[in-house]
């Protein structure tokens, strides 16, 4: 009797924390859809270095703004945002990843971020204001160093 009320139990506790496993990538998939449908909204806002509004954006501003939206606070630049979450390949991002690259020819790391959007895109700011990108444009491919999920 001890054996089958430790197997129920155990059985029990099994299904009790996937269930939570499950609600919390259910989650992240709403909240990565919350997130692009914000980013998405801001497409066309005009570059401003600096910038963490609507008046103008610079990457990471693009990227903590659009965070803020859905109540989460990321650090302001891309190299700190760089420092959080968990590495992931290329291969398995998934919508709400950001992707790092660096920019400058003079510097190593990272000096540039966007929004991984699914489907090889990326939505991010640039000179050209936001906007939506591939991953496989030669640019963004040749200076692509990272991603993280949060």
């Amino acid at each position: 009797m001890k054996k089958f009320v430790t197997i129920v139990s155990l059985s029990f506790l099994v299904m009790f924390s996937s269930l939570f496993a499950s609600t919390s990538n259910a989650e992240a998939a709403v909240n990565s859809r919350l997130l692009i449908a914000e980013a998405k909204k801001l497409i066309g806002t005009p570059y401003r270095y600096g910038g963490t509004t609507p008046k103008g954006f610079d990457c990471s501003g693009f990227v903590y703004y659009t965070h803020k939206k859905i109540g989460k606070i990321l650090p302001r630049t891309s190299k700190q945002m760089y420092q959080k979450g968990k590495t992931v390949h290329k291969a398995n991002l998934r919508p709400g990843d950001l992707v790092f690259f660096n920019t400058s020819k003079s510097k190593k790391g990272v000096s540039h971020v966007a929004i991984y959007i699914g489907s090889n895109q990326i939505i991010h700011a640039v000179s050209k204001g936001v906007k939506i990108d591939s991953l496989n444009n030669s640019y963004w491919k040749s200076r692509y160093v990272g991603a993280k999920r949060l």
